[in-house]
C-alpha cells in the first residue's frame, strides 16, 4: 500500500508549485509587456496566458506595477554591481571580471532576448524604471570601470577617459543589442557558452588595445635628439 505523503513532503511540493507558478507568471508578463508595453497589458490578460488567476499576481507581486518591476529587474540584461574585490586587480583581470558580469545574461538564451526586448519597450515607453536602472545599476558599474582606468593610466577622469570607458562598454553592449542580427548572420558566434567565453576573451584583448592606445596618446612626446654640428 502506498504511503501517504508526509507534512514535510506536502510543504516541499507546495513551495515547488509556488516557485513554478511565480516563474510562469514572470515569463508570461515579460513576453506581454515586451510586446504591448505596460499600459496596454492587463493583469487579467497575463493571468489567463499564464494559466492562473489574477489573485496569484497580487499574492506574488502585489499589483501590476510590482509584477512589471520584477519582470524588468530580475532577469536584467545588465547584471547588478557585484561587491568590489578587497584589492585592486591588474587591468586584464579587472576587464575579464567586468565583461564576464556583463555577458553573463547572454548564456540565458531566450530569456536574455526576452529581457532585452522588454528593455527596448521600457526605453520607448518609460515608466521610470529605466531612470532607476541608470542611477542604481549602470552608473555604479561605470564608476567602477573608470576607477580601473584611472588607476592603470594614472590619469584623472576627463572626457577622453569617459570616451574610452564608453567604448569598452559599447563593444559588449553591441552583442546584446544586435543579438538577433548576429544569430542571422553568424549564429555560432553566440551559439554556446564556450562561444560566448571565446568572445569574452577577444573583448578583453580589444579593450586592452584601446587602453594601450589611450596610454600612448597621453604619453608626452619624446624629446628630439639634438643633432651634432659638424666641425670644419
Amino acid at each position: 500500500m502506498e504511503k501517504p505523503p508526509s507534512p514535510a513532503d506536502e510543504a516541499r511540493k507546495s513551495r515547488s508549485d509556488g516557485v513554478q507558478s511565480r516563474e510562469r507568471l514572470l515569463l508570461t508578463a515579460m513576453r506581454l509587456f515586451a510586446e504591448q508595453g505596460f499600459a496596454r497589458t492587463s493583469t487579467r490578460e497575463i493571468a489567463l496566458a499564464a494559466g492562473t488567476n489574477v489573485a496569484s499576481i497580487s499574492y506574488y507581486f502585489g499589483d501590476k506595477a510590482g509584477l512589471y518591476r520584477a519582470a524588468f529587474t530580475e532577469p536584467a540584461p545588465c547584471p547588478r554591481r557585484d561587491t568590489a574585490p578587497a584589492a585592486p586587480l591588474p587591468l586584464r583581470e579587472a576587464l575579464t571580471a567586468f565583461y564576464a558580469q556583463l555577458l553573463a545574461p547572454l548564456k540565458q538564451g531566450d530569456l536574455a532576448r526576452l529581457a532585452m526586448r522588454m528593455w527596448y519597450r521600457e526605453m520607448l515607453e518609460p515608466t521610470g524604471l529605466w531612470e532607476e536602472e541608470i542611477d542604481n545599476g549602470i552608473k555604479p558599474a561605470y564608476a567602477d570601470l573608470v576607477q580601473v582606468l584611472e588607476r592603470h593610466l594614472q590619469a584623472e577622469h576627463d572626457d577622453d577617459l569617459s570616451r574610452l570607458a564608453f567604448a569598452i562598454v559599447g563593444m559588449a553592449t553591441h552583442l546584446m543589442v544586435a543579438r538577433d542580427v548576429i544569430d542571422q548572420i553568424r549564429p555560432q558566434l553566440l551559439g554556446s557558452e564556450a562561444a560566448i567565453d571565446s568572445w569574452l576573451a577577444r573583448l578583453v584583448d580589444d579593450a586592452e588595445a584601446l587602453v594601450a592606445a589611450e596610454q600612448r596618446r597621453r604619453s608626452p612626446p619624446a624629446s628630439p635628439i639634438p643633432s651634432r654640428k659638424k666641425t670644419a
